[in-house]
Formats: C-alpha cells, sequence, structure tokens
C-alpha cells in the first residue's frame, strides 16, 4: 500500500509491503529500509529500521495525527494513495474547495485569524488550534468567503469539530 505523509509541509512517499515471511518492507521516498515494528502493550510502537530503535507513540487518528519521537512532537497527515485518489475525485466532481475548516484532532482554539465576510487565499491561515501541546495554524485549501466563524479563543474543540464555514 502507498501512503503520503506530510511533515512540516514536506511530503514523503511510503510504501508498505508484506513480505512472504510475514516481516514488512518499507520503502521511503524510493528508499528500501530493513525494518521490525512491535506494537507495545501501552500502543506505542517499536521500530527497528536498519539497526536503530525509535520509539513512536501515535494520537489521533488517520488522516491529521500527532507522533510523538525521542520526546519530540510533530503534526502528521497521512492518506493513502486510495484516499487521496477519492477527495481528488471529490473535488474534481465538486467544483471548489472545502466549504469548512474542521478540526483535525481535539485541542484548543487560541487565535482566529479572519472575520466573516474575509475573501481568503488558498493556504492563507484561518485559525490557530493547540493540539498536544503544540500550535498549528489551519489553512484555506482555496479561495473563498467566510461565511461563519463557529468557534472564538479558548474554546475546546473535538476532533472532526467546524470551526470556519465558506460560503
Amino acid at each position: 500500500m502507498k501512503y503520503f505523509v506530510t511533515i512540516d509541509e514536506r511530503e514523503h512517499c511510503v510504501e508498505v509491503a508484506a513480505r512472504p515471511n510475514g516481516e514488512l518492507l518499507v520503502t521511503l521516498d524510493g528508499h528500501s529500509f530493513d525494518n521490525d515494528v512491535v506494537v507495545l502493550d501501552d500502543g506505542s510502537l517499536s521500530i527497528r529500521i536498519d539497526g536503530r530503535v525509535l520509539d513512536l507513540t501515535v494520537e489521533g487518528s488517520p488522516p491529521d495525527v500527532g507522533v510523538i519521537a525521542s520526546g519530540h512532537r510533530a503534526y502528521v497527515r497521512v492518506e493513502s494513495d486510495r484516499q487521496r485518489a477519492a477527495a481528488a475525485a471529490r473535488k474534481h466532481g465538486g467544483g471548489g474547495h472545502e466549504k469548512a475548516i474542521v478540526a483535525p484532532m481535539p485541542g484548543r482554539v487560541v487565535k482566529v485569524l479572519v472575520q466573516p465576510g474575509d475573501e481568503v487565499a488558498a493556504g492563507q491561515g484561518v485559525v490557530v488550534v493547540e493540539a498536544m501541546k503544540m500550535e498549528n495554524e489551519l489553512r484555506a485549501k482555496g479561495p473563498g468567503k467566510v461565511a461563519e466563524i463557529c468557534v472564538k479563543p479558548g474554546d475546546a474543540i473535538e476532533s472532526g469539530a467546524r470551526l470556519v464555514t465558506f460560503g
């Protein structure tokens, strides 16, 4: 299965295939690695890659997750090639961008960067949320006009909560 993993706005292509012996063959950006993955009792992962061990904790659920590795936190987006194809088909068929920005994971609203009636450009910051002790600026996927602000600074939000809608 092919996945597209985005970390800090850099996209990586990850391919995962099962070998006949049950091990996984993982290819990252065209480079294959010897690896072993163990799911620990607490749900975290211990991964051996080319002889080095990395312990990971994953929070949230795809496509947007938080990853803690060696004490460092990162916001990561994971999409399979199937998910990406389905999203492209919806976008092409719908003719336009997403009608709302939703929370990728539970957290708290830090700042709202727009007001109703504002015109936004693709990639423009719309709302800042704190999740896993990290601030993340959520951006408009395409140009549009802000119809409604559904949250205010300080609000606790759940994954999937509608934050801003476009008209």
